[in-house]
Protein backbone atom coordinates (compact mmCIF):
# COMPACT_ATOMS: atom_id res chain seq x y z
CA UNK A 1 0.00 0.00 0.00
CA UNK A 2 3.02 2.86 1.02
CA UNK A 3 4.56 1.71 -2.21
CA UNK A 4 1.62 2.00 -4.61
CA UNK A 5 1.19 6.13 -2.94
CA UNK A 6 4.84 6.04 -2.99
CA UNK A 7 4.04 5.35 -6.92
CA UNK A 8 1.03 7.47 -7.82
CA UNK A 9 3.51 10.74 -6.07
CA UNK A 10 5.87 10.29 -8.53
CA UNK A 11 3.56 10.37 -10.86
CA UNK A 12 2.08 13.23 -9.77
CA UNK A 13 5.59 14.79 -9.39
CA UNK A 14 6.47 13.84 -13.28
CA UNK A 15 2.67 15.24 -14.39
CA UNK A 16 3.41 18.62 -12.23
CA UNK A 17 7.01 18.52 -13.65
CA UNK A 18 5.28 18.62 -17.18
CA UNK A 19 3.53 21.08 -16.43
CA UNK A 20 5.88 23.34 -15.13
CA UNK A 21 7.60 22.75 -18.39
CA UNK A 22 5.44 23.35 -20.22
CA UNK A 23 4.33 26.59 -19.11
CA UNK A 24 8.15 27.52 -18.98
CA UNK A 25 8.06 26.53 -23.03
CA UNK A 26 5.33 28.68 -23.83
CA UNK A 27 6.36 31.66 -22.11
CA UNK A 28 9.31 31.74 -23.60
CA UNK A 29 7.44 31.25 -26.86
CA UNK A 30 5.29 34.19 -26.37
CA UNK A 31 8.48 36.40 -24.80
CA UNK A 32 9.64 35.76 -29.03
CA UNK A 33 6.02 36.50 -29.98
CA UNK A 34 5.88 39.64 -28.18
CA UNK A 35 9.39 40.87 -29.07
CA UNK A 36 8.23 42.74 -32.32
CA UNK A 37 5.64 45.03 -33.31
CA UNK A 38 5.87 44.38 -36.96
CA UNK A 39 2.95 42.24 -38.25
CA UNK A 40 5.08 40.30 -40.45
CA UNK A 41 7.55 39.76 -37.79
CA UNK A 42 5.23 38.40 -35.39
CA UNK A 43 3.54 35.63 -37.68
CA UNK A 44 7.18 34.48 -38.79
CA UNK A 45 8.31 33.97 -35.06
CA UNK A 46 5.18 31.86 -34.57
CA UNK A 47 6.04 29.26 -37.49
CA UNK A 48 9.89 29.18 -36.48
CA UNK A 49 8.39 28.47 -32.95
CA UNK A 50 6.01 25.79 -34.41
CA UNK A 51 8.64 24.09 -36.31
CA UNK A 52 12.02 24.24 -34.06
CA UNK A 53 10.08 23.96 -31.13
CA UNK A 54 7.73 21.55 -31.59
CA UNK A 55 9.28 19.46 -34.62
CA UNK A 56 6.34 20.26 -36.98
CA UNK A 57 6.75 19.12 -40.10
CA UNK A 58 5.65 22.61 -41.22
CA UNK A 59 3.18 25.47 -40.72
CA UNK A 60 1.62 27.93 -42.49
CA UNK A 61 -1.11 31.56 -42.07
CA UNK A 62 -2.90 30.60 -45.34
CA UNK A 63 -3.53 33.89 -47.45
CA UNK A 64 -0.26 35.55 -46.19
CA UNK A 65 1.92 34.04 -48.06
CA UNK A 66 3.92 32.76 -45.14
CA UNK A 67 5.11 29.44 -44.25
CA UNK A 68 7.73 27.27 -42.79
CA UNK A 69 9.20 24.19 -43.30
CA UNK A 70 7.17 22.19 -45.33
CA UNK A 71 4.39 23.78 -46.75
CA UNK A 72 0.94 22.67 -45.19
CA UNK A 73 -1.75 21.34 -48.35
CA UNK A 74 -4.95 20.42 -47.86
CA UNK A 75 -5.37 16.30 -48.21
CA UNK A 76 -8.11 14.12 -46.98
CA UNK A 77 -7.54 14.33 -43.55
CA UNK A 78 -7.93 18.10 -42.25
CA UNK A 79 -5.12 19.48 -40.68
CA UNK A 80 -4.98 20.93 -37.49
CA UNK A 81 -6.03 24.70 -37.49
CA UNK A 82 -5.82 27.48 -34.79
CA UNK A 83 -7.81 30.78 -35.35
CA UNK A 84 -6.07 34.03 -34.13
CA UNK A 85 -8.95 36.10 -33.23
CA UNK A 86 -8.90 40.11 -32.30
CA UNK A 87 -10.76 41.32 -28.92
CA UNK A 88 -14.06 41.54 -31.11
CA UNK A 89 -13.21 38.39 -31.87
CA UNK A 90 -12.95 38.79 -35.42
CA UNK A 91 -10.53 36.38 -37.46
CA UNK A 92 -7.27 37.64 -38.28
CA UNK A 93 -5.68 34.78 -39.85
CA UNK A 94 -5.32 30.93 -38.80
CA UNK A 95 -2.41 29.08 -37.80
CA UNK A 96 -2.16 25.79 -39.96
CA UNK A 97 0.18 22.80 -38.63
CA UNK A 98 1.40 20.06 -40.66
CA UNK A 99 2.74 16.75 -37.80
CA UNK A 100 5.42 14.86 -38.79
CA UNK A 101 4.46 12.30 -40.95
CA UNK A 102 0.90 13.14 -40.69
CA UNK A 103 0.12 11.46 -37.56
CA UNK A 104 -2.38 13.17 -34.81
CA UNK A 105 -1.33 16.10 -32.23
CA UNK A 106 -0.21 14.47 -28.92
CA UNK A 107 -2.09 16.64 -26.20
CA UNK A 108 0.97 18.63 -25.12
CA UNK A 109 1.41 19.77 -28.56
CA UNK A 110 -2.30 20.68 -29.37
CA UNK A 111 -2.07 22.12 -25.94
CA UNK A 112 1.11 23.98 -26.33
CA UNK A 113 -0.61 25.53 -29.69
CA UNK A 114 -3.77 26.59 -28.30
CA UNK A 115 -1.56 28.71 -25.74
CA UNK A 116 0.49 29.78 -28.89
CA UNK A 117 -2.50 30.85 -31.11
CA UNK A 118 -4.18 32.84 -28.36
CA UNK A 119 -0.71 34.83 -27.29
CA UNK A 120 0.16 34.95 -31.09
CA UNK A 121 -3.36 36.68 -31.86
CA UNK A 122 -2.51 39.72 -29.18
CA UNK A 123 0.72 40.22 -30.29
CA UNK A 124 -0.76 40.33 -34.07
CA UNK A 125 -3.76 42.98 -32.70
CA UNK A 126 -1.12 44.84 -31.11
CA UNK A 127 1.04 45.09 -33.89
CA UNK A 128 -1.89 45.75 -36.04
CA UNK A 129 -2.81 48.87 -34.00
CA UNK A 130 0.62 50.02 -33.57
CA UNK A 131 1.11 50.15 -37.06
CA UNK A 132 -2.73 51.91 -37.28
CA UNK A 133 -1.26 54.61 -34.81
CA UNK A 134 2.09 55.13 -36.85
CA UNK A 135 -0.61 55.59 -39.76
CA UNK A 136 -2.71 58.06 -38.13
CA UNK A 137 0.19 60.28 -36.35
CA UNK A 138 1.24 60.64 -40.26
CA UNK A 139 -1.83 61.74 -40.86
CA UNK A 140 -2.01 64.16 -38.22
CA UNK A 141 1.33 65.90 -39.05
CA UNK A 142 0.06 65.85 -42.48
CA UNK A 143 -3.32 67.68 -41.46
CA UNK A 144 -1.05 70.13 -39.13
CA UNK A 145 1.18 70.83 -41.95
CA UNK A 146 -2.61 71.65 -44.18
CA UNK A 147 -3.84 73.52 -40.99
CA UNK A 148 -0.45 76.14 -40.86
CA UNK A 149 -0.27 75.88 -45.00
CA UNK A 150 -4.21 77.16 -45.09
CA UNK A 151 -3.79 80.16 -42.32
CA UNK A 152 -0.82 81.39 -44.23
CA UNK A 153 -3.34 81.77 -47.52
CA UNK A 154 -5.28 83.89 -45.27
CA UNK A 155 -4.54 87.78 -46.20
CA UNK A 156 -1.20 88.59 -44.18
CA UNK A 157 -1.33 91.82 -44.55
CA UNK A 158 -4.39 93.38 -44.90
CA UNK A 159 -4.17 97.23 -46.63
CA UNK A 160 -4.77 99.83 -44.65
CA UNK A 161 -7.67 101.72 -45.82
CA UNK A 162 -7.99 105.36 -44.67
CA UNK A 163 -10.81 105.95 -42.83
CA UNK A 164 -12.02 102.48 -42.78
CA UNK A 165 -11.75 99.58 -40.31
CA UNK A 166 -11.47 96.09 -42.15
CA UNK A 167 -11.27 92.88 -39.60
CA UNK A 168 -11.49 89.17 -40.75
CA UNK A 169 -11.94 85.65 -38.81
CA UNK A 170 -11.88 82.25 -39.78
CA UNK A 171 -12.59 79.19 -37.95
CA UNK A 172 -12.27 75.78 -39.34
CA UNK A 173 -14.52 72.87 -38.03
CA UNK A 174 -11.57 70.52 -38.89
CA UNK A 175 -8.22 70.86 -39.74
CA UNK A 176 -8.68 72.44 -42.55
CA UNK A 177 -12.07 73.36 -43.91
CA UNK A 178 -13.36 74.89 -47.53
CA UNK A 179 -14.00 78.44 -46.08
CA UNK A 180 -12.19 81.18 -48.27
CA UNK A 181 -11.36 85.25 -47.46
CA UNK A 182 -9.51 87.60 -49.61
CA UNK A 183 -8.54 91.17 -49.79
CA UNK A 184 -6.97 92.29 -53.21
CA UNK A 185 -5.84 96.18 -54.23
CA UNK A 186 -6.90 96.62 -57.44
CA UNK A 187 -4.82 99.03 -59.97
CA UNK A 188 -7.74 101.50 -59.58
CA UNK A 189 -6.94 102.36 -56.42
CA UNK A 190 -10.21 100.12 -55.29
CA UNK A 191 -10.33 97.44 -53.03
CA UNK A 192 -11.91 94.10 -53.85
CA UNK A 193 -12.93 92.06 -50.26
CA UNK A 194 -14.16 88.36 -51.15
CA UNK A 195 -15.81 85.68 -49.04
CA UNK A 196 -16.38 82.11 -50.52
CA UNK A 197 -17.81 78.62 -49.26
CA UNK A 198 -16.92 75.48 -50.70
CA UNK A 199 -19.68 72.68 -50.31
CA UNK A 200 -18.54 70.10 -48.03
CA UNK A 201 -15.68 70.41 -45.18
CA UNK A 202 -12.71 69.12 -44.35
CA UNK A 203 -9.77 68.02 -46.75
CA UNK A 204 -11.36 67.78 -50.01
CA UNK A 205 -13.32 71.36 -49.50
CA UNK A 206 -9.97 72.92 -48.63
CA UNK A 207 -8.31 71.33 -51.93
CA UNK A 208 -10.89 73.18 -53.84
CA UNK A 209 -10.91 76.18 -51.87
CA UNK A 210 -6.74 76.97 -52.64
CA UNK A 211 -7.55 76.44 -56.33
CA UNK A 212 -10.66 78.50 -55.88
CA UNK A 213 -7.69 81.18 -54.57
CA UNK A 214 -5.32 81.05 -57.33
CA UNK A 215 -7.99 81.42 -59.92
CA UNK A 216 -9.42 84.11 -57.77
CA UNK A 217 -6.21 85.87 -57.65
CA UNK A 218 -5.59 85.21 -60.76
CA UNK A 219 -8.69 86.93 -62.09
CA UNK A 220 -8.85 89.84 -59.56
CA UNK A 221 -5.68 91.77 -60.65
CA UNK A 222 -6.54 92.53 -63.86
CA UNK A 223 -9.58 95.20 -62.37
CA UNK A 224 -12.52 93.50 -64.50
CA UNK A 225 -16.03 94.35 -63.58
CA UNK A 226 -17.33 92.04 -60.80
CA UNK A 227 -19.94 90.50 -62.92
CA UNK A 228 -17.24 89.30 -65.60
CA UNK A 229 -15.18 88.22 -62.73
CA UNK A 230 -17.93 86.09 -61.21
CA UNK A 231 -18.73 84.72 -64.63
CA UNK A 232 -15.35 83.39 -65.28
CA UNK A 233 -14.65 81.80 -62.00
CA UNK A 234 -17.69 79.65 -62.53
CA UNK A 235 -16.57 79.15 -66.20
CA UNK A 236 -13.35 78.53 -64.40
CA UNK A 237 -14.79 76.03 -61.88
CA UNK A 238 -16.74 73.93 -63.97
CA UNK A 239 -14.24 73.24 -66.56
CA UNK A 240 -12.22 71.81 -63.01
CA UNK A 241 -14.15 68.39 -63.70
CA UNK A 242 -16.98 66.12 -62.28
CA UNK A 243 -15.24 65.94 -58.77
CA UNK A 244 -14.37 69.81 -58.60
CA UNK A 245 -18.63 70.50 -59.83
CA UNK A 246 -19.62 68.71 -56.71
CA UNK A 247 -17.63 70.79 -54.35
CA UNK A 248 -19.23 74.00 -56.28
CA UNK A 249 -18.70 77.31 -54.33
CA UNK A 250 -20.55 79.97 -53.21
CA UNK A 251 -19.02 83.18 -52.92
CA UNK A 252 -20.35 87.54 -52.59
CA UNK A 253 -17.37 89.77 -53.94
CA UNK A 254 -17.65 93.72 -53.04
CA UNK A 255 -15.40 96.52 -54.83
CA UNK A 256 -14.98 99.27 -52.68
CA UNK A 257 -13.70 102.89 -53.60
CA UNK A 258 -12.86 104.30 -50.60
CA UNK A 259 -12.76 108.14 -51.11
CA UNK A 260 -16.07 108.06 -52.76
CA UNK A 261 -17.61 105.26 -50.87
CA UNK A 262 -19.14 103.99 -53.89
CA UNK A 263 -19.60 99.90 -54.04
CA UNK A 264 -20.23 96.89 -56.35
CA UNK A 265 -21.27 93.96 -55.10
CA UNK A 266 -22.24 90.40 -56.28
CA UNK A 267 -23.57 87.73 -54.84
CA UNK A 268 -23.14 84.13 -56.58
CA UNK A 269 -25.46 81.59 -54.59
CA UNK A 270 -23.55 82.78 -51.05
CA UNK A 271 -25.27 84.20 -47.74
CA UNK A 272 -26.69 87.33 -47.76
CA UNK A 273 -24.46 90.22 -46.77
CA UNK A 274 -25.79 92.59 -44.59
CA UNK A 275 -25.02 96.81 -44.66
CA UNK A 276 -25.99 99.08 -42.08
CA UNK A 277 -26.16 102.95 -42.38
CA UNK A 278 -26.64 105.23 -39.56
CA UNK A 279 -29.70 106.04 -41.20
CA UNK A 280 -32.28 104.19 -42.75
CA UNK A 281 -33.09 100.32 -42.45
CA UNK A 282 -30.44 97.55 -42.51
CA UNK A 283 -29.81 96.40 -46.24
CA UNK A 284 -29.31 93.25 -47.15
CA UNK A 285 -27.35 91.83 -50.63
CA UNK A 286 -29.15 88.72 -51.57
CA UNK A 287 -27.98 86.45 -54.62
CA UNK A 288 -28.47 87.11 -57.86
CA UNK A 289 -26.95 84.00 -59.13
CA UNK A 290 -26.13 80.38 -58.59
CA UNK A 291 -23.14 79.10 -56.85
CA UNK A 292 -19.74 78.81 -58.85
CA UNK A 293 -19.60 75.44 -60.61
CA UNK A 294 -23.03 74.36 -60.71
CA UNK A 295 -23.95 75.23 -64.09
CA UNK A 296 -21.95 76.31 -67.03
CA UNK A 297 -22.84 79.56 -69.00
CA UNK A 298 -24.12 81.75 -66.08
CA UNK A 299 -24.30 85.18 -65.84
CA UNK A 300 -24.42 87.93 -62.64
CA UNK A 301 -25.51 91.03 -61.66
CA UNK A 302 -23.76 93.47 -59.60
CA UNK A 303 -25.28 95.35 -57.35
CA UNK A 304 -24.59 99.20 -56.73
CA UNK A 305 -24.65 100.76 -53.55
CA UNK A 306 -23.34 103.79 -50.98
CA UNK A 307 -20.85 103.13 -47.86
CA UNK A 308 -21.70 106.46 -46.27
CA UNK A 309 -19.75 107.55 -43.36
CA UNK A 310 -20.97 105.31 -39.90
CA UNK A 311 -22.05 102.64 -42.03
CA UNK A 312 -20.83 98.70 -41.41
CA UNK A 313 -20.78 95.36 -43.36
CA UNK A 314 -20.71 92.20 -42.74
CA UNK A 315 -20.15 89.02 -45.16
CA UNK A 316 -20.39 85.57 -43.39
CA UNK A 317 -20.66 81.80 -44.23
CA UNK A 318 -23.10 79.44 -42.99
CA UNK A 319 -21.41 78.41 -39.94
CA UNK A 320 -22.49 81.59 -38.50
CA UNK A 321 -26.01 80.99 -38.72
CA UNK A 322 -25.83 77.20 -38.58
CA UNK A 323 -24.91 77.66 -34.92
CA UNK A 324 -26.96 74.89 -32.80
CA UNK A 325 -28.18 74.91 -29.33
CA UNK A 326 -29.63 71.51 -28.93
CA UNK A 327 -32.63 71.75 -31.77
CA UNK A 328 -32.41 75.71 -32.15
CA UNK A 329 -30.53 77.38 -34.70
CA UNK A 330 -28.95 80.84 -34.28
CA UNK A 331 -30.11 81.88 -37.56
CA UNK A 332 -29.76 84.75 -39.69
CA UNK A 333 -32.41 87.12 -38.28
CA UNK A 334 -29.96 86.64 -34.47
CA UNK A 335 -27.19 87.33 -36.59
CA UNK A 336 -28.12 90.76 -38.17
CA UNK A 337 -29.56 91.79 -34.86
CA UNK A 338 -26.66 91.27 -32.95
CA UNK A 339 -24.26 93.06 -35.68
CA UNK A 340 -26.70 95.49 -35.67
CA UNK A 341 -26.90 96.54 -32.01
CA UNK A 342 -22.98 95.80 -31.48
CA UNK A 343 -21.39 98.61 -29.86
CA UNK A 344 -18.16 98.55 -30.66
CA UNK A 345 -16.91 101.04 -33.48
CA UNK A 346 -14.11 98.78 -34.87
CA UNK A 347 -14.29 95.94 -37.23
CA UNK A 348 -12.32 93.35 -34.88
CA UNK A 349 -14.76 94.29 -31.79
CA UNK A 350 -17.15 93.71 -34.03
CA UNK A 351 -16.01 90.23 -34.63
CA UNK A 352 -15.09 89.45 -31.35
CA UNK A 353 -18.51 90.30 -29.99
CA UNK A 354 -20.27 88.28 -32.58
CA UNK A 355 -18.10 84.98 -31.56
CA UNK A 356 -18.96 85.48 -27.97
CA UNK A 357 -22.49 85.54 -28.65
CA UNK A 358 -22.52 82.53 -30.95
CA UNK A 359 -20.23 80.50 -28.09
CA UNK A 360 -22.67 81.79 -25.42
CA UNK A 361 -25.87 80.20 -27.59
CA UNK A 362 -23.97 76.96 -28.33
CA UNK A 363 -23.39 76.29 -24.50
CA UNK A 364 -20.52 73.99 -25.25
CA UNK A 365 -21.79 72.56 -28.27
CA UNK A 366 -19.07 71.05 -31.03
CA UNK A 367 -18.93 73.59 -33.93
CA UNK A 368 -20.64 71.87 -36.66
CA UNK A 369 -19.62 73.68 -39.65
CA UNK A 370 -16.96 76.46 -40.63
CA UNK A 371 -16.83 79.63 -39.19
CA UNK A 372 -16.18 82.81 -41.21
CA UNK A 373 -16.89 86.38 -41.35
CA UNK A 374 -15.68 90.02 -42.16
CA UNK A 375 -16.32 92.96 -41.45
CA UNK A 376 -15.78 96.70 -42.91
CA UNK A 377 -16.53 99.75 -41.20
CA UNK A 378 -16.49 103.56 -41.80
CA UNK A 379 -15.34 106.29 -39.55
CA UNK A 380 -18.55 108.72 -38.59
CA UNK A 381 -16.28 111.38 -39.80
CA UNK A 382 -12.55 111.79 -41.34
CA UNK A 383 -11.40 112.71 -37.96
CA UNK A 384 -12.84 110.03 -35.99
CA UNK A 385 -10.65 107.55 -38.39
Amino acid sequence: MAAGQQLLGNSETIDLQQQVARLQALLEASRHVHSTIQEREVLEQVLRIVVRELEMAGAAFPGTGLSYGEEPKSGRAPLPTWPLQDRDGHAMTELVVLPPGGRALTLYEADFLEGLALQAAVALENARNHKRNIEFARLQQDLDAARRIQRSLLPQDPPAISGYSLGFRCDTCYEVGGDYIDIVEQPDGSVLLAVADVAGKGLASAIVSISFRAAFRGMAVTGMPLDELAHRMNEHHWAEGEEARRRYVTAIFLRLHPESGAMEVVNAGHNAGFLVAPSGPPRQFSAVGTPLGLFPGMTYTSQLDSFTPGSRLLFYTDGLTEVFRGDEEFGTERLLYEFCTCQCAKADGILDALWAVLADFAAGSPQGDDMTALALCRAASEASG
